[in-house]
C-alpha cells in the first residue's frame, strides 16, 4: 500500500544523509523507521493502559522481593 505524507526539510535531509551513508534506499529506510516507530508507539500506549489499570486497582503489582520469593531466587 502506498502512503504519502509531508516531512520537514530537516527530516528529509536526515533521511537523505542516512541513505547516502548506509547505501539503503530512502524507501527502505522509511519503511524501517515507520515499523520501528509503530512498535514504540504501541508499547507506549500499552504502558499507559497498564498504568491506568494499576492506578485503578485492576492490575496486581508485586515488589521485587515478592517476585524473587515466588521464583525461588530469594536465597
Amino acid at each position: 500500500m502506498a502512503t504519502s505524507g509531508r516531512l520537514s526539510p530537516q527530516i528529509e535531509e536526515r533521511i537523505e544523509a542516512l541513505s547516502r551513508r548506509t547505501g539503503q534506499s530512502k524507501a527502505d529506510l522509511m519503511s524501517h523507521i515507520v515499523e520501528s516507530g509503530l512498535d514504540d508507539v504501541g508499547d507506549y500506549y500499552e504502558a499507559i493502559e497498564t498504568l491506568k489499570r494499576i492506578r485503578s486497582g485492576q492490575e496486581t503489582v508485586y515488589t521485587e522481593a515478592e517476585v524473587m520469593a515466588r521464583l525461588g531466587l530469594d536465597d
